[in-house]
């Protein structure tokens, strides 16, 4: 091969693909952190893993393996959140209780009959491990999971650590409403904004100092804290590969459009990419009109965003065969954008423009008002409330977080 068919193959490869066979990661994990301390405190110590696919060292060895084989670590029961151990199932569906065909350990499920594990799950252990990747938005179901893992360990009088991972969008964006604890599920447990800006390890102190366990339990943890990750860090900063956390994020981009799209989703009023190939990264359906949307969108000036008129034809899901038109997003400056508020835009434009296609009525409002953490958003788009009044609620008690967590954080 000459060297300029070399450059040639080059440039067609994907920016990732090259940037993560030749960079090294600027960011230690507090699994590789962990295992360079010989797993202290818990050296020797019966454990359990919670985990899933995105448990990896940066050369994508799996935590499984790493525990499983390490002399100083005893691993004895693996447990599944939500999408199971292996990431092989669909959002919702039921995780089943397995045994893990490489190692033949017992795989127990947190996302199906119990959320939480129990005694007899617990039984024979010293300790919970918590390691998993999540993408910073308070309804993605691992950081509920991680916080009645806590719930568990501290009533059984068993450790709690957390293996650090970055927050994909930083640690500086806090977008969105304070959860009402009436509002209080799966996919959303604990008073805490939409988007947090905090890693994993940095919430489960606050978790736990905060009292938010149930009866105001304590939990013995150990959060082991990742090296070289500052909060001004995307993912894409950090020099780590990214592994899908869920079927539908399957690139680290995902994660702020699953901020910037996912609550209006829940209405399956429109098509957020879900069922295309670019999931969470736009709007569509077959009634919209991708120029005449991306140019309402457009006329309000967001910061740090544009809009792309597409037309395509969903493969499965919301739409499925069907002809939609749409736009797609494209974030510019990750500063200035306020993702959460893309949405509220579209539900704006869809309530105005288009009232023959209602946003709510249907079985799918009570999923919305958990997401939001409220209902005061839904009963604000039907009493005709204008979007910066609606934005303005949405905003409210931002401030009063970001000084309450200031004492939980471990990075600059």
């Amino acid at each position: 091969m000459t060297r300029w068919m070399l450059i040639i193959v080059l440039s067609v490869l994907p920016s990732t693909v090259l940037a993560q066979s030749s960079a090294k990661p600027r960011v230690k994990l507090g699994l590789e952190v962990w295992v360079e301390r010989g797993f202290a405190p818990l050296a020797g110590k019966r454990i359990g893993l919670i985990s899933n696919p995105t448990g990896v060292t940066s050369d994508l060895r799996s935590n499984i393996d790493v525990l499983h084989e390490a002399a100083e670590s005893k691993l004895v029961k693996l447990f599944g959140p939500e999408h199971g151990l292996r990431g092989d199932i669909f959002a919702g569906e039921n995780v089943i209780d397995t045994t893990d065909p490489k190692t033949g350990l017992p795989v127990l499920s947190l996302y199906g009959k119990t959320a939480k594990p129990t005694p007899e799950m617990l039984d024979g252990l010293d300790a919970l491990v918590y390691d998993m990747q999540d993408i910073g938005a308070r309804s993605y179901t691992y950081i509920s999971t991680m916080g009645r893992a806590m719930e568990a360990a501290a009533e059984n009088n068993i450790e709690f650590v957390v293996l650090d991972r970055p927050n994909p969008i930083g640690g500086n964006k806090i977008e969105g409403n304070i959860l009402d604890l009436k509002f209080q599920s799966g996919v959303g447990r604990y008073p805490i904004p939409y988007l947090y800006g905090m890693t994993p390890g940095e919430l489960a102190q606050m978790i736990n100092g905060e009292g938010w366990l149930a009866e105001g339990r304590k939990v013995k943890l150990h959060v082991i804290p990742m090296e070289g990750w500052r909060r001004d860090m995307w993912f894409e900063d950090t020099g780590l590969p990214w592994v899908m956390t869920s079927p539908h994020v399957p690139t680290a981009a995902t994660a702020a459009m699953y901020a910037a799209t996912g609550i209006l989703g829940e209405l399956h009023v429109v098509n957020e990419g879900v069922g295309y190939t670019m999931p969470f990264h736009m709007f569509g359906a077959p009634w919209l009109d991708a120029q005449s949307l991306a140019a309402d969108l457009s006329a309000r000036g967001l910061p740090g965003v544009l809009f792309r008129p597409l037309a395509y034809q969903v493969y499965y899901y919301k739409f499925k065969d069907e002809k939609c038109q749409g736009v797609q997003i494209y974030v510019t400056d990750p500063k200035a954008v306020e993702l959460t508020a893309i949405q509220f835009h579209m539900m704006d434009i869809v309530r105005q423009k288009h009232p023959d296609h209602p946003l709510f009525g249907t079985n799918r409002d009570n999923m919305f008002d958990k997401v939001c953490g409220t209902d005061r958003i839904r009963k604000a788009f039907l009493d005709g409330t204008p979007i910066a009044d609606i934005l303005a609620m949405w905003r409210e008690g931002i401030e009063p977080f970001r000084q309450a967590r200031a004492k939980y954080l471990l990075y600059r």
